[in-house]
């Protein structure tokens, strides 16, 4: 091809040459051959979006309706149980932060029970997390661990969703059962669907793992879980062998000394049982019934601490 072409163009050099007349004839232009079209990038070379961060779901409560129950919010006015729980919260943190008799591994885990049903477990757990709010360095997680009969999102006005036995059995990220609230620095984790298995869930490696990472991926996090009693099944004896602080709720004038006794002997490998003596009489100008801060199992066989409420 390009000798033809050159030949074509000496051919008509010797003719102009010779004095013949051309016409204007441009030598045609070859463009280059046209680069591939750059190939597209492979899906596995294109850089892939950042996954979406998956947040708490937020959730509202009536902090109005919560105090005309009888709990403690954050906004209410000083009372007598506002201050009894203040008396019941401090050696429960102080351990936690590792500033007790003793240094507690998960000291942070905090589980709320009793003897038997209908003692004051649900309300206790509910204003000890209140109480624990208001605290300037810390921040609260309320889960409900009563699998068989939950109470709290009924006691605070909510509706019912996954939650702890979810995450459990893998239906359920911990982040998408965890509920934010409107009230600063409180999370709540809601007990979840319930399962005929749910003891073997609580025992399970999964619930081992579960509480390591929640005890210690936020050093200023407190947890506690409210349980279900201690004589009437066997979640909480599974429950309570993970927890660093147990406080065990008394009715006063109700539940036998026997079956006290009985409760703490199933817990006893836990490092402090404290007990809470709940709807003792108060003076007859406060509200009628309240919260005392009874004495204290820990650190040995024998009681160490005892306060008023």
């Amino acid at each position: 091809m390009s000798s033809l072409i050159e030949q074509a163009a000496q051919r008509l050099e010797q003719l102009r040459q010779a004095g013949v007349v051309l016409p204007d004839i441009e030598t045609p232009a070859f463009a280059p051959t046209p680069a591939p079209p750059a190939t597209p990038a492979t899906p596995a070379a294109r850089a892939e979006p950042a996954e979406p961060v998956t947040q708490s779901r937020r959730v509202e409560l009536n902090l109005d309706a919560i105090a005309a129950a009888g709990i403690v919010t954050p906004s209410a006015p000083r009372s007598t149980i506002a201050d009894q729980f203040r008396v019941i919260k401090r050696p429960l943190i102080a351990n936690a932060v590792g500033k007790g008799a003793t240094t507690l591994t998960h000291g942070n885990l905090i589980m709320v029970t009793s003897a038997m049903a209908g003692e004051g477990k649900s309300f206790t757990s509910v204003n000890l997390a209140m109480s624990m709010v208001a605290e300037l360095d810390h921040t609260v997680m309320l889960v409900d661990a009563d699998v068989a009969r939950p109470s709290v999102l009924r006691m605070l006005g909510l509706p019912p969703g996954p939650g702890l036995l979810d995450v459990l059995e893998g239906k359920a990220e911990l982040s998408d059962a965890l509920l934010r609230t409107n009230i600063d620095k409180l999370t709540i984790l809601p007990s979840g669907t319930p399962h005929p298995r749910a003891t073997e869930l609580l025992a399970s490696e999964a619930m081992s793992k579960l509480l390591d990472d929640m005890a210690t991926r936020y050093p200023d996090r407190i947890i506690i879980f409210d349980s279900p009693p201690l004589l009437l099944t066997t979640e909480s004896r599974v429950l309570a062998s993970h927890m660093g602080q147990i406080v065990v709720v008394v009715a006063a004038g109700r539940t036998l000394q026997a079956a006290v006794q009985q409760a703490l002997d199933t817990i006893e490998a836990c490092p402090v049982r404290l007990l809470v003596l709940n709807k003792a009489r108060m003076d007859s100008k406060a509200y009628g019934y309240g919260y005392g801060y009874g004495y204290g199992y820990g650190y040995g066989e024998s009681a160490t601490q005892q306060a008023e409420g």
